[in-house]
C-alpha cells in the first residue's frame, strides 16, 4: 500500500475507479497495517477532490471496518449512500447489512434488509450472520424459512450459518430437516459445510452421525478433529474424546480448551491440569476460555499456587480479563480460601453481573464471613441486582454458618414477598441446617414434614448432621431411614450414623448397623484429602503409604503428636465407632487422611507459609483440634475445606468457632 499510494500520489485526477482502487486495497490490508481507518480517509479526500462514489465505492469501503469504525461512522456513511442515490443497488445494501451486522446493530441491519428493493443469498446470509452474531438463532432459523419460502436458493454459507444455530438450540428436528435441505438442493458439500453438519448433530447428542460424517470426509482440519473430541466430552465420555485428541496431527487453543474442560466435566481435575501443562510445553498459548476452566480447575483442587500463575499469566499476558475470566479467578480464591485476594479481584472488576455478586456472597459465607456476606448482599440490592436462587442459598448459607438463625428465618420469609423467589427443596435444605447446627432439631424436623416439596436426602442429611452435633441418636434414626429409602447404597449416612451410636454409646444399635453394612456389602468411604506444593497437587487417603515420602511423613506426623501433646493435646476418639482398644482408636485417628497432608505441608514448606487442604469428608472433631494446635505451636496459617465448609485455623483457634 505504500508504493500504491506513492504512484497515486503522483496521478493529476485519478478516476473513481483508482479512488475505488486504493479504499479496496486499504480495506484487505487493515489487518496488517493495523490502520482501518485509512480505507475512511482516502473516501473523505475522495470527496474533497470532488470525485463522486459509484456503487463499488461503498461496498469496498465497509468491506474494510472493524466493529469500532462502524460504530463511529457507520451510519453516517449510509447517509452518503441515500445522498448520492446508491441505496437501491444491490451490492451497497449487502454491505450495508452486512457492516451492520457485523457490528452488532442487528436491528439496523434488519431495518436496512426490510428496504431491500432487491435481494439475493448474500443479503439473506449477511442478515442470518448478524443474528447469529448476537446470539438470536431463533430469528435466524425464521429468517431461512422465510428465505427458502421466498424460493431463493440457500448457498453453502447459507447451510452452515443454518445448522450454526440449529447446533448452539440443540434444535435436532430441524438440524435434520435443513440436512435433508442440503442433500435436495444438490448443493456440494465443503469442508466448512461438513464441519457445521458434524457440530450440529455432536452439539444434539448424535455422536454416531457426527463420527459417520467424519470418517466419510475427503479432507479434515484441526476444527473437524475438535468437533469430534469436544462432542465426547460434552456426553462425559472423555476416555473416546481423548482418544481422537491424540490422534490430531495438529491441536490450536481450542482443541486443548475442549478436552481440558471435558475432564473438568467429569471431575477430573488432576488430568485437567496435567493437559494444560503440556498444552504450555506445546507453545499454545490458552485464551480466556481456556483459563476459565483451568481456574475451574484450580478451585475444585485447591491448587492455590496454580491458580496465582494463572492470575499473573492474565495480567502478563494481556488476557481478556472479562466478567466470565473475573468470576473463576473469585471463585478460584475463595475455594482456596484466600479471602483477601478474591475481594480484591471483585473491587477490581469494572463490570459486574448477577453471578460476581452471587460467587462473592456464597465464597464469604462458607469461609465463616457471614456478617460480612449479608452486607454484600445488601450492597448487591443497592447496585439494582436482582438476586437468583443460587444467590439466596449464599445468603442463607451465611446465616447458617454464623449461628444466624433469626436473620435466616427472616430472610427465607422474605424471600417471595420481597424477591419473587419461590423456595426450592435446595433452600429448604439451608433453613434444615440453620435450624439443626443451633440445636433446634425439633423446628427443623417440622420444617421438613411441612415442605411444599418432597424433601430429598440432602434435607434428610443435614437434619442428620444436626443430630451428631447435638447427639439425638432416635432422630438421627427416622433422618438415615429416609436418606436410605432414597439412595439405598449411601454409605456416608451408615457411617454418620454409626458415629452418633458411638458418641452417644449406643454399642448395641451401633454394632447392628455395623452388621447392616457387612450384610450388604458397604465400605465405609474412604478419607482423602489434597494438598499443592510447589504447583503438584498431592493426594492423601486415611493409613495412606504409596506417597514417595510416606516414611519421612509418618516419621514426621509423630514428631508432631508429641510436640502437641507438650501443649495439652489428648486424641479425641469419641466418634471412631470401631470395636477396639484406646490405644488401637488413637492410632485410626492418627492415620487420617488431613494429618498426613499437614505433616506433608509442614515438611515441604518454609516457616510461615500457609498451609492448604481440601478434604472430601467432613473433619473429625480429633482433626479439628489437631489442626488449631497445629495453628499455634508451628505459628502457621492452616487453612481445611472440607465437604461443608472453610476451617482457617490461626493462633490456636478456627473461624468456625467449633461450629461445624
Amino acid at each position: 500500500m505504500v508504493y500504491a499510494r506513492q504512484v497515486f500520489d503522483v496521478i493529476p485526477e485519478p478516476s473513481v475507479f483508482i479512488w475505488n482502487t486504493m479504499i479496496k486495497g486499504y480495506s484487505n490490508a487493515r489487518m496488517r497495517m493495523h490502520c482501518p481507518r485509512d480505507g475512511v480517509y482516502m473516501y473523505v479526500a475522495m470527496l474533497e477532490r470532488n470525485c463522486k462514489p459509484d456503487h463499488y465505492t461503498f461496498p469496498f469501503l465497509f468491506k474494510g471496518f472493524t466493529r469500532d469504525i462502524a460504530l463511529a461512522c457507520g451510519k453516517e456513511l449510509h447517509g452518503h449512500v441515500l445522498k448520492f442515490g446508491l441505496d437501491s443497488n444491490l451490492y451497497v445494501q449487502n454491505a450495508l447489512v452486512n457492516m451492520y451486522s457485523s457490528s452488532g446493530l442487528v436491528d439496523m441491519a434488519r431495518g436496512v434488509f426490510d428496504m431491500c428493493y432487491e435481494m439475493d443469498a448474500v443479503t439473506w446470509n449477511a442478515m442470518i450472520s448478524g443474528y447469529n452474531r448476537v446470539r438470536r438463532f431463533d430469528e435466524s432459523m425464521k429468517l431461512f424459512e422465510e428465505m427458502v419460502g421466498k424460493g431463493v436458493l440457500p448457498t453453502s454459507v447459507t447451510f452452515s450459518l443454518v445448522l450454526s444455530a440449529c447446533s448452539k438450540l440443540k434444535d435436532l428436528d430441524n438440524g435434520k430437516q435443513v440436512h435433508r435441505y442440503l442433500k435436495e438442493s444438490g448443493t456440494v458439500p465443503n469442508l466448512v459445510l461438513e464441519n457445521a453438519l458434524m457440530d450440529m448433530y455432536a452439539a444434539c447428542g448424535e455422536m454416531s452421525i457426527s463420527l459417520e460424517i467424519f470418517e466419510n470426509m475427503k479432507t479434515r482440519d484441526v476444527i473437524s478433529w475438535t468437533t469430534i473430541v469436544k462432542g465426547f466430552a460434552n456426553l462425559g465420555q472423555i476416555d473416546s474424546a481423548r482418544k481422537y485428541f491424540d490422534g490430531m496431527s495438529e491441536r490450536d487453543y481450542v482443541s486443548w480448551t475442549a478436552i481440558i474442560d471435558g475432564y473438568i466435566r467429569v471431575n477430573r481435575f488432576k488430568e485437567a491440569l496435567e493437559l494444560f501443562r503440556e498444552m504450555q510445553t506445546s507453545k499454545i498459548r490458552p485464551d480466556e476460555f481456556t483459563v476459565v476452566s483451568i481456574l475451574t480447575a484450580c478451585a475444585h483442587l485447591g491448587a492455590f499456587e496454580l491458580g496465582e500463575w494463572i492470575k499473573t499469566y492474565i495480567d502478563k499476558n494481556k488476557i481478556k480479563k472479562d466478567t466470565f475470566v473475573g468470576n473463576a479467578l473469585i471463585d478460584m480464591y475463595f475455594k482456596c480460601g484466600n479471602v483477601e485476594k478474591a475481594l480484591m479481584v471483585f473491587n477490581e472488576l469494572p463490570q459486574r453481573d448477577k453471578f460476581t455478586w452471587t460467587a462473592v456472597i456464597v465464597g464469604l459465607a462458607v469461609n465463616g464471613h457471614g456478617e460480612e456476606a449479608l452486607d454484600m448482599f445488601s450492597q448487591m440490592l443497592k447496585a439494582s441486582i436482582t438476586p437468583d436462587e443460587v444467590t439466596c442459598i449464599g445468603v442463607l448459607c451465611a446465616c447458617t454458618h454464623t449461628g444466624m438463625v433469626n436473620k435466616g428465618r427472616k430472610f427465607f420469609a422474605s424471600m417471595i414477598s420481597q424477591h419473587g423467589i419461590q423456595p426450592n427443596v435446595a433452600h429448604y435444605g439451608c433453613m434444615v441446617d440453620l435450624l439443626g447446627r443451633a440445636g433446634h432439631l425439633k423446628e427443623a424436623y417440622e420444617t421438613i414434614l411441612n415442605m411444599p416439596v418432597k424433601p430429598n436426602s440432602i434435607v434428610w442429611g443435614a437434619l442428620l448432621g444436626a443430630c451428631r452435633v447435638h447427639k439425638d441418636a432416635k432422630l438421627a434414626e427416622i433422618a438415615a431411614k429416609k436418606i436410605l429409602e432414597l439412595e439405598p447404597e449411601n454409605s456416608a449416612v451408615y457411617n454418620l450414623l454409626c458415629n452418633i451410636y458411638a458418641t452417644c454409646n449406643k454399642w448395641e444399635r451401633l454394632r447392628e448397623t455395623r452388621e447392616m453394612m457387612s450384610s450388604r456389602g458397604i465400605k465405609k468411604t474412604p478419607g482423602c484429602s489434597l494438598i499443592e506444593m510447589n504447583g503438584t497437587v498431592h493426594e492423601f487417603v486415611a493409613g495412606d503409604l504409596s506417597h514417595p515420602q510416606s516414611e519421612e511423613i509418618y516419621s514426621h506426623l509423630e514428631k508432631i503428636t508429641t510436640d502437641l501433646k507438650s501443649v495439652g493435646y489428648s486424641p479425641d476418639t469419641s466418634e471412631v465407632f470401631l470395636d477396639m482398644g484406646e490405644e488401637e482408636k488413637e492410632s485410626a485417628v492418627y492415620r487420617h487422611s488431613e494429618k498426613l497432608a499437614i505433616a506433608f505441608g509442614l515438611i515441604s514448606s518454609k516457616p510461615g507459609v500457609t498451609i492448604r487442604v481440601v478434604k472430601n469428608l467432613r473433619m473429625c472433631v480429633d482433626c479439628h483440634g489437631m489442626a488449631k494446635l497445629v495453628s499455634k505451636v508451628y505459628n502457621r496459617e492452616v487453612v481445611v475445606r472440607d465437604r461443608t465448609r472453610f476451617h482457617h485455623f490461626r493462633h490456636g483457634s478456627c473461624s468456625c468457632k467449633d461450629y461445624w
